[in-house]
């Protein structure tokens, strides 16, 4: 599937390195043409030229590049990934034809790995951790395919970092691997570890929906769509079999799955049986069926940004009024109180071309970056009684031409509702003697969220 795997900062570091097929590029060029290339995609930081203040969030994730004097193309296929801030790529090359989703899947799956092993992810982390790093790609990769890539497999492999086990490791000299193997890696279910037994058993499942939504500078919905999700976390003992219905799946449509749900009995009943991983899981994503209408979302935001010139000594103002709408999309039960949005973050990037702001808000906290020239605003709640504003001066610099704004991002959730009226009516379990506890939930929140400006 791919040549070489490489783990990359953002300034051009090699932080992991892994060769399978040998092939006519030379080791480590793959990267400086990716990074050569990416220049292409990147904007530049408003203050210095270090590698933290360029943005490379708009590189292709498939580019190709020839090289030697056959021109033989080569394919590369990247992820950007990193906490608080994207700033590691994951990079791989091929020059064979490959299937460049099944490439980015295992990426976003070797990214969660990681994440899951060592918390969000950054150089730092990747340094720190390099070895158990190489032992996880070792068991997850074999010549290029992927190979083992299961949590609760790898987990009984390469066993998680603790302090228990870096006191052991250095009395004892024992390596991370086990060389013991779980019985993950050899039961029929390779996604659950057996003999798995717990004191209280308990399952949760969450209906999470996104609504990606482009809004104009008067409120109006330019762009919307709706992607969902089912996010599960399972402690219950033995091998149990359950089954998750609807209320009405019809909404449900392009829809993926975990492994372990029986794809047959969803199709034939629309009812989604499985044996569950142990742990947390994505059981599965879907899109809604009703994208032919755009949606009315539960926020507006009403941005007006001036800036100055000779006559008015380069002062400019921003006034945004940010409110929840009496009337949206969005479904919430009856009975359960006034709607409310939580969580509500605001962040406005100004131009380059502004030397000082002053904003303040009615309502919550600000944040002004000076080197990023970012503001982010940040409501604890937000209900239809609240009408926010958040204004203050700002100053230009002399002679500076007409600059571009970015959208406005906003990011928010809604307990209890859904966009697209899916509802779990039923969660069983069978196979197993006891009565666990079962917990359902739903929750809308903004996806890529963007009022534009101008």
């Amino acid at each position: 599937m791919f040549d070489a795997l490489y783990i990359l900062s953002l300034g051009g570091e090699v932080l992991l390195e892994r060769q399978y097929r040998p092939t006519s590029l030379p080791p480590r060029q793959a990267c400086d043409h990716f990074f050569a290339m990416s220049q292409t995609f990147a904007s530049a930081g408003p203050v210095g030229g270090t590698a933290s203040m360029v943005d490379y969030s708009n590189t292709p994730p498939v580019m190709q590049m020839k090289v030697g004097a056959n021109n033989t193309t080569t394919y590369l296929v990247s992820l950007i990934e990193g906490q608080p801030i994207p700033s590691i790529f994951f990079l791989t090359s091929t020059q064979s034809e490959s299937p460049p989703l099944l490439i980015l899947t295992f990426l976003q799956q070797l990214s969660k790995t990681y994440t899951n092993y060592f918390g969000p992810l950054s150089p730092e982390v990747i340094k720190e951790n390099f070895s158990t790093c190489y032992l996880l790609l070792e068991e997850m990769v074999s010549y290029g395919l992927p190979l083992t890539t299961h949590p609760n497999a790898l987990e009984s492999i390469v066993p998680k970092p603790s302090i228990l086990g870096t006191v052991k490791k250095a009395i004892t000299g024992e390596g991370q691997v086990n060389e013991e193997r779980d019985t993950a890696t050899l039961t029929n279910i390779p996604w659950r570890r057996a003999n798995v037994r717990y004191a209280q058993n308990e399952v949760y499942v969450d209906l999470v929906e996104e609504i990606d939504c482009i809004l104009s500078s008067s409120g109006s919905v330019i762009s919307s769509d709706i992607n969902g999700s089912i996010q599960c976390q399972s402690h219950l003992s033995g091998v149990p079999d359950l089954t998750l219905t609807f209320q009405d799946p019809t909404v449900i449509d392009d829809c993926s799955f975990h492994p372990c749900v029986r794809y047959n009995r969803y199709e034939r009943d629309s009812v989604i049986s499985f044996v569950p991983p142990d742990g947390n899981f994505e059981l599965m994503r879907y899109r809604a069926t009703n994208m032919s209408q755009l949606i009315t979302p539960p926020i507006t935001c009403n941005p007006s940004i001036t800036f100055g010139d000779a006559a008015t000594k380069n002062q400019g103002r921003v006034n945004l009024h940010l409110s929840m709408k009496p009337t949206s999309s969005l479904v919430f039960p009856a009975g359960k109180g006034p709607m409310t949005l939580e969580d509500v973050v605001v962040t406005l990037s100004l131009p380059t071309c502004v030397t000082s702001a002053s904003l303040t808000a009615t309502h919550g906290s600000t944040l002004y970056d000076e080197s990023t020239r970012t503001l982010t605003w940040t409501l604890s709640k937000l209900t239809q009684s609240h009408r926010t504003t958040l204004s203050g001066p700002i100053t230009s610099a002399s002679n500076a031409p007409r600059p571009v704004v970015k959208p406005i991002e906003i990011r928010w959730k809604c307990p209890m509702a859904s966009v697209s009226g899916l509802a779990v009516s039923g969660l069983s379990v069978m196979n197993e003697g006891y009565k666990p506890y079962k917990g359902v939930r739903t929750v809308t929140k903004s996806g890529t969220f963007c009022v534009r400006v101008e």
